[in-house]
């Protein structure tokens, strides 16, 4: 165990789900940072607290992240996202959802064995990221409030996608990247 990882890890964890955020925000820009913190900060630093946990949990990288978008787009589906935004069970599905796959793929992606792998899984990440962000983003209206029964927010919308395009993206290609880095290096001193 590593604590240097788990305690903010953890705090991270408590902060994004005690703090009323959207007392704060847009109520879909607190849904995007809640999301964002769970698959892209709090999660990559679980797995690199407990190692051999995430080893015991890792998959192939792709497969991890195909798991991920399915999660990460079905939740964002209008319907889907009605039941994790007004209703309590629905909440808590996709917060533990969220954070379930976003250890799969950090534990399958940081595996040292697969470091290239490892690195198309969080490319392939960022890339999905960053197109679900800008269609939030470019969207001409608010998608969800139809059918969550609330006042368009088109603005709230628009600050989660740039949320997401703002932690997301840059998280999973940086550590792309690093990771190629890794595999170059590796390579290149077999």
């Amino acid at each position: 165990m590593k604590p240097v990882f788990l305690v903010p890890g953890l705090l991270l964890l408590a902060l994004v789900w005690l703090i009323p955020l959207d007392r704060y925000m847009p109520v879909f820009a607190a849904h995007m940072v809640r999301h964002m913190v769970l698959v892209a900060l709090a999660a990559p630093l679980l797995v690199l607290s407990l190692p051999d946990a995430a080893d015991r949990m890792a998959v192939p990288p792709l497969a991890a992240a195909l798991v991920e978008f399915v999660v990460v787009w079905g939740w964002h589906l209008p319907a889907a996202h009605a039941l994790g935004r007004l209703q309590g069970l629905g909440f808590a599905a996709e917060q533990a959802s969220f954070l379930v796959v976003g250890l799969l793929v950090w534990a399958s992606c940081l595996r040292r064995d697969q470091p290239l792998a490892g690195a198309g899984g969080l490319l392939l990440t960022s890339m999905h990221m960053t197109l679900l962000g800008a269609l939030l983003v470019l969207a001409p209206r608010d998608i969800y409030a139809e059918i969550c029964g609330t006042a368009p927010d088109l603005s709230g919308q628009q600050i989660g996608g740039m949320l997401m395009l703002a932690i997301g993206t840059p998280v999973y290609l940086i550590a792309g990247l690093w990771l190629t880095g890794q595999a170059l290096r590796e390579r290149g001193t077999a």
